[in-house]
């Protein structure tokens, strides 16, 4: 019997229309926008407003129809969602549910994997060990967050890091040697106290207090996360680069989540690997968890060519983190020129504009 790899052959995104930008943000909260880009490197960031979508499941389903158009999928061919997010709609039914409803597949099923914003780093592994097993041959596995749902907009120190927004691809099953390669997955479980959301789970159930304390929102120690987030993802893309015997010259592109542009240079410099060969957005994506990676996906999806070999890297709550080697099994240009007039706020620019302005090629 043949060896079952599953690749990657479509990748689809969405971003909601409304901007956040330095300049606003310094008027809701005392910041400024030399601070911010000094310590984190966000210049602007999408939000979801309710009057344009609502939920986690709004994005992740444009994401999803985006993906089906330009690959030109039979929905029906569709077998399982995976929804990577932290912000789902409800506590259940599942976000993925709500997708799979929303865009009509008849014979997938669907279920969220939270694992913060290591959580589709997470999901691929399990897509993709799904597709191995021989008991599935096409997936979708969507990745993203309604962060400013929970993000507090009187706290400085985190208000600035966070925007919305989600992603997804299509995994496919194949002989060839292409695909998702191998993964280096831990959690620790020791990262409670540094970053949490204390209430609304059935340790802290909502209350007037929680409300009043603002207990429903973030809470990040950046020191100690940043400490953890470099030296955990810098020993994770090690650890798969050696024992893939990766060198710094034999990887095109390292994929990582992005939380602060200082953590990424750092990664990459770890690496030994030029910054031009690091997926970057947070400066007009900021860090959307879930959907950081797909949507970097998303993004450079032009610059891909098929054998091209990939470095991802995340790193989240719990604390949870790890790294992945992936083959890319499709030249991204001719697949991105596919994507429809809504590829970008609601086609207000052009997608060759869209790229030129982000420095894509």
């Amino acid at each position: 019997m043949e060896k079952i790899n599953a690749v990657i052959t479509g990748v689809g995104g969405y971003v909601p229309n409304y901007i956040l930008d330095n300049e606003e943000m310094s008027h809701i909260v005392d910041t400024s926008d030399e601070w911010i880009m000094e310590r984190i490197g966000v210049k602007t960031r999408h939000i979801l407003k309710p009057e344009q979508g609502s939920g986690t499941s709004y994005m992740m389903t444009r994401a999803v129809k985006q993906l089906l158009e330009k690959t030109q999928a039979d929905p029906d061919s569709i077998e399982v969602v995976i929804a990577a997010t932290t912000t789902p709609d409800y506590h259940f039914p599942s976000t993925a549910s709500l997708v799979i409803g929303n865009v009509g597949l008849k014979h997938a099923f669907g279920f969220d994997m939270e694992a913060a914003c290591a959580g589709f780093l997470y999901a691929m592994e399990l897509g993709a060990n799904l597709i191995r097993s021989g008991a599935h041959k096409r997936i979708i596995i969507c990745g993203g967050d309604h962060m400013s749902s929970m993000t507090n907009y009187q706290d400085r120190n985190t208000c600035p890091i966070f925007g919305d927004g989600a992603a997804c691809v299509m995994m496919e099953a194949t002989t060839e040697d292409y695909g998702l390669m191998d993964s280096y997955l831990l959690t620790d479980g020791k990262g409670y106290e540094n970053l949490h959301m204390e209430a609304g789970g059935s340790a802290r159930m909502p209350s007037h207090e929680t409300v009043d304390e603002r207990l429903h929102f973030v809470f990040q120690d950046g020191r100690p996360v940043f400490k953890h987030a470099v030296t955990k993802m810098s020993a994770a893309v090690e650890t798969i680069a050696k024992r893939n015997n990766l060198s710094k010259d034999d990887i095109a592109w390292v994929v990582p989540h992005q939380a602060n542009v200082r953590i990424e240079t750092a990664v990459a410099s770890r690496l030994g690997v030029d910054e031009s060969h690091v997926m970057i957005n947070i400066d007009h994506m900021a860090n959307t968890s879930g959907g950081t990676l797909p949507l970097a996906l998303w993004e450079y999806e032009p610059q891909l060519k098929k054998g091209d070999k990939l470095v991802f890297t995340a790193f989240g709550a719990g604390f949870s983190w790890g790294a992945s080697y992936m083959v890319w099994g499709y030249d991204g240009a001719a697949e991105a020129a596919k994507s429809p007039a809504e590829f970008y706020k609601e086609g207000e620019i052009s997608r060759e504009e869209w790229y030129a302005k982000r420095g894509v090629k």
